[in-house]
């Protein structure tokens, strides 16, 4: 529920932030986002590190006293790297707009980042209420901040990135709050347990660097975009890649709840649980890109300055496809099976592309249409090579699967490009049809198998 009100908060703000702030300021909007989504690295693998050491372990079971010296140790190392970054913001640029986002990146650092441990920590001991409690706040005050915003007439893309970073740190104080057991003892009990945070570090830094890898593949186009075009083509760009990826969020919601749940389940029932869920998900998520064309003729008529821009949906719906399938099922059983090296060199392989096909189509050929293209072949490439690695590992076979939903890809990239009316959303639903019929008795055994785990 809380991940669903995080949707439906998220999907307001993709569509009434641009429609009350100009272009430019839009684009400033997006800049920010783009750099906050990268804070994470500065923590260097320490709470991914917790993350996948302590996951499936009970809460009551934690040496509290060991965990409130790494918080505060984090938090104290996040506040030097804030300070070094806010201060260098000043002698690098002298754009006032520039300054003030890299200035709110690094606030924004300091309070993910020290967040981040005790939500984790719920995650991985499976106190899933508290910390979508944690979400639920963040995202729900957040919004009624925007709200209040544009009662009053304020239309300041400044104030609504204070608004974003106020929300996320009262709901900071509230993490802090259900693990007090842990944050809060007295100061003499505190003591700088180097061992420990190394050893959570060298743990979550590929962990780490996976992920960071992993959200560069799409970065490095965005970046590219961002040097080679003007900030109100990053910010249409970015409006459109919003919009491709407001479901992850639900997906992520899921894949939270499954680690913790899979680290304790036999490994003899990962293949089969592993065939069911992805069925079940595909399924679902490739019916879902029938939405992109009702949708896209809602978003022309309600923001028509990003008309000439919301045709790139076409292009990068799909990524829904294949971050839904990476995030839920590939990532979490890559991770509770402990391949975070496997992890690493996938997003690493996908990312020396993604620089590379970025060259070409940004620099050498500076086509911004073969640059946004360039997202969902990376994508798809890296999930590919992941889910066959994976199903090697699992002893389980899938290539049939696989070449289906790219054939599913393409005939809506290529409809949803080509044929601007009903008649795509036509084509495709035909295509979805098909699929279904010669997916039906996976489909049937699917539904099976959930009614059967439901019993158990």
């Amino acid at each position: 529920m809380s991940n669903l009100i995080s949707l439906i908060v998220s999907t307001l703000m993709v569509i009434i932030i641009p429609k009350l702030v100009g272009v430019e300021e839009y684009g400033y909007w997006q800049l920010f986002l783009f750099y906050a989504s990268y804070v994470g690295f500065m923590q260097f693998g320490w709470n991914d590190g917790i993350y996948l050491r302590y996951g499936g372990n009970e809460y009551n079971k934690l040496d509290k006293g060991l965990f409130f010296s790494q918080f505060w140790m984090l938090t104290i190392l996040q506040i030097i790297i804030a300070s070094i970054i806010i201060a260098s913001s000043f002698i690098l640029s002298n754009e006032i707009d520039v300054q003030f986002i890299v200035i709110m990146v690094a606030l924004s650092m300091i309070v993910v980042g020290i967040r981040a441990m005790p939500a984790f920590i719920l995650q991985s001991t499976y106190r899933i209420k508290e910390y979508a409690q944690i979400t639920l706040l963040d995202r729900t005050l957040y919004c009624c901040l925007i709200v209040f915003f544009i009662v009053i007439g304020i239309r300041e893309y400044k104030l609504m990135i204070v608004a974003d970073l106020f929300s996320r740190f009262i709901s900071l104080l509230y993490a802090m709050y259900c693990c007090k057991d842990i944050v809060f003892h007295k100061i003499s009990s505190f003591y700088f347990s180097f061992g420990e945070a190394l050893k959570n570090i060298s743990v979550g830094i590929k962990l780490m660097f996976s992920n960071i890898s992993s959200m560069l593949i799409i970065g490095v186009v965005r970046f590219g975009i961002n040097r080679s075009w003007d900030v109100s083509t990053f910010g249409k760009v970015s409006l459109t890649l919003s919009i491709s990826s407001l479901m992850m969020l639900f997906i992520n919601a899921i894949g939270i709840i499954l680690f913790p749940i899979l680290r304790r389940t036999d490994v003899k029932r990962l293949p089969s649980i592993y065939l069911t869920m992805r069925n079940f998900l595909m399924v679902i998520l490739l019916g879902i890109l029938i939405l992109y064309y009702p949708f896209k003729v809602f978003l022309t008529l309600w923001l028509p300055k990003y008309a000439d821009s919301l045709i790139y949906m076409a292009l990068v719906f799909p990524m829904c496809v294949y971050e839904g399938k990476m995030a839920l099922l590939i990532n979490t059983y890559l991770m509770s099976l402990r391949k975070e090296k496997l992890m690493l060199k996938i997003n690493l392989m996908a990312l020396v592309l993604s620089l590379t096909v970025t060259f070409g189509t940004v620099v050498l050929l500076e086509n911004l249409n073969l640059a946004i293209a360039s997202i969902v072949i990376l994508l798809a490439f890296r999930c590919t090579l992941a889910e066959i690695l994976l199903s090697k590992i699992l002893k389980i076979k899938l290539y049939r699967d696989i070449s289906l939903e790219l054939i599913m890809t393409l005939v809506f990239v290529l409809t949803g490009w080509f044929f601007n009316s009903w008649l795509a959303v036509l084509l495709y639903a035909l295509a979805y049809i098909m699929y279904l019929v010669i997916k039906r008795k996976d489909i049937v055994n699917t539904i099976e198998n959930i009614r059967l785990l439901i019993k158990v």
